[in-house]
This record gives structure tokens, sequence and C-alpha cells, in this order.
């Protein structure tokens, strides 16, 4: 069952949960309710419809077995904390609340349900009954660093970010150092604008970037706006979240797309079986959490066989580009030689690599 808004589902989740047919156990098997918290719309075409993906992934996997809901539109503040506790006062069994800013709001709600089993995504909280999980999502920019480093005619890039954590800074970092082993001389423009969704945002940023010499732009939000625009100028960059070269035919090289249905139906099978512990999963490319874009045909074949190398390397274990020597944006050694960043590490990341440029 869809919940398109916080009025519909409190409307219509009693009466839902009220009409349920009583069966005895010897008859059949009562639904896992599961509940999905959205930072965006589902229809936002990257981050929020990556997540959308999987529920209904999980749904098409386990059938009869599970019963899902969600609410969309949530912020990522006090507000989303009577959002996930109606979600569990209406029966649902394991709730995932998909976006980072839902961290201590998850964790509030979890104290009051102890019986019910919490999906964080991207946060590093844990609880007996909440669960972490996140996508090395800067294995992927590692890719498209490469093609920008590669392609990029007047040697500054642009990055169109959301807010400045974690796993922001880790992508504005392996995009630029991947691009800087192609092309040293490289520098990328970042650009936060303090929302995960805002298409006219999005748009006017990446206005900002190119005006600052940017030919080729990733973005780290969530609309296909700032692809659009590179569309109108005759420029290139990459989708996030999903394939969103539907949006931008000739700009789009690229994208980092999130499958998030595998983890949602090994989490939601492990409630049928109980079975669920409290774990923290970080998965990557060589789980298929991570997965590339087909190549858009103005990528060179050199170019991208040159991508296909970093793909391999992280498939195989070779290849990690947060391996040393790493300078911060000071000059100031970071990684020695030869050290390679742990996912602990990683996970804490707040500083930027030489080269990188604020730029608003």
């Amino acid at each position: 069952m869809a919940i398109f808004n916080r009025r519909h589902f409190l409307a219509t989740a009693g009466a839902a949960a009220a009409a349920l047919p009583l069966v005895g156990p010897a008859l059949a098997q009562e639904k896992v309710k599961i509940g999905f918290v959205y930072l965006g719309p589902i229809g936002d075409f990257g981050w929020t419809w990556a997540h959308n993906k999987g529920r209904e992934a999980l749904e098409a996997a386990l059938g009869d077995k599970v019963e899902t809901v969600y609410v969309e539109n949530v912020a990522e503040d006090a507000s989303a904390i009577p959002v996930i506790r109606d979600l569990a006062q209406q029966g649902c069994k394991l709730i995932f609340t998909t976006s980072y800013g839902y961290m201590d709001q998850t964790i509030e709600v979890a104290k009051e349900f102890p019986d019910v089993k919490f999906e964080h995504c991207t946060g590093f909280k844990l609880a007996d009954n909440v669960s972490v999980y996140n996508s090395r999502f800067h294995e992927g920019r590692a890719v498209l660093g490469t093609i920008s480093g590669m392609m990029t005619k007047t040697g500054t890039l642009g990055y169109l970010g959301s807010y400045k954590v974690p796993e922001v800074v880790l992508g504005v970092n392996s995009f630029l150092l991947a691009a800087q082993k192609k092309n040293p001389d490289a520098t990328l423009k970042v650009v936060f604008i303090d929302s995960w969704f805002d298409p006219p945002k999005e748009a006017a940023a990446t206005e900002t970037l190119l005006n600052l010499g940017a030919d080729i732009v990733t973005t780290h939000t969530d609309s296909p706006a700032a692809l659009q625009i590179l569309e109108q100028r005759g420029l290139y960059g990459f989708g996030q979240g999903a394939d969103m070269s539907a949006f931008a035919p000739n700009a789009h090289l690229s994208a980092i797309e999130d499958i998030w249905g595998p983890y949602y139906i090994l989490r939601a099978q492990a409630i049928i079986d109980g079975t669920w512990t409290s774990s923290n999963t970080w998965d990557g490319m060589v789980d298929g959490t991570v997965v590339v874009s087909p190549y858009n045909a103005a990528v060179p074949a050199d170019v991208a066989a040159e991508a296909d190398k970093i793909k391999a390397g992280y498939m195989d274990g070779t290849f990690d580009i947060f391996t040393g020597p790493i300078y911060d944006q000071d000059g100031n050694l970071k990684v020695e030689e030869g050290k390679t960043l742990t996912l602990e590490e990683l996970a804490v990341m707040d500083w930027f690599v030489k080269g990188v440029e604020s730029a608003a």
C-alpha cells in the first residue's frame, strides 16, 4: 500500500489495520508490516526514487508475506519524530528511515518501541533495535572523476553538493582525487545548497559553477535539474541515485545508481525468520549496491576503458582512491604514502583534499 503524505497516512493506516481479516495461526501467517520514511517525493528520479524502487523490489520478492507503507516529503527535523512514531503505532515491525538527517529522531522513537526494529540509512548511531546501513557511493565517484579528469577542457570541475556531511565530503574528495590521477592540475569548485531536493536551487547553483569555469559538473543532490541546465549549455555532467539520461540525453555522461532492493529484502526476511539483529552495513560495488550507469556515447573508448579499470579495481579489491599520499586543502599530508583510510575513518571525514575550492 502506497502512502503519499502524512495526512493520508494518518487517515488510512488505522482503517487498513482494522480491516485486516482475523485468521488463526494455523491458517495463515500474519503479514509483516514495513514502513519507509522518505526525504523527498518518489518522483525525484534520484535518491528517494531509488529507495522506493527498493521498496517495490521488496514487495515483489516477498509477496503476501509483507505489507509496505511509506511517507514522503518528511523534513529532517523534529517533525520527523511523530511520523516515525505513527508508523510504529500503526503496527510496522520494521521501519526504514532513509536519510542522514533522521538519525537522532530514529534513535528517540526506537527507545519508545523496543519491539520494533529500525534501519537508518547513512547514519552511525546504533541501538539494540536500530541498525544502520550505507552505500560506498565514493567508489562510484572515483569512476565519474576518472571520466571527468580525462574529458575536461578547462581543468575546472564542478560539484553540486547538498550538505557538508561525511557522505558528501567523501564524494567530493573521491571525485577530485580520481580526476587528478588523470589530470594533476584539475581543481574542483563546490557549491552546497543546504538541501537534498530543491530543483530551483540546484539549477541556480549549477549556473554558478558554470560561470566559474566548470565544464563538467557532478551532482550530489536528488533531482535532474542540474543536468537539464548542462543540456541547455551543451556541457556534461553526471546523475545521482539513478540513471537520469532521459532528462539530459546529451549532457548525462553516466550516474551512480543506488540499488537498495537486495538489502531491504534481506532485512525483511530476517524479521520474518526472527533472526534480525542490530548491525552496521556499508556495502559497495562488489555487493551490487553501487552501480555505474552505462556511459554516454560521448565518452571516448579510451576514457571508458580507464573508468572500467576503476570499477574492476573496486570489484576485486585492488584499488582504493583513498590510498596515500593525500594532502588536504592547505597542503598538509593527511594520508601517508601506501596507507589506505579505513571505513571507520571515511565515515567521519570532515576535510577536503587539495584542489577543492568553495564556490559559495
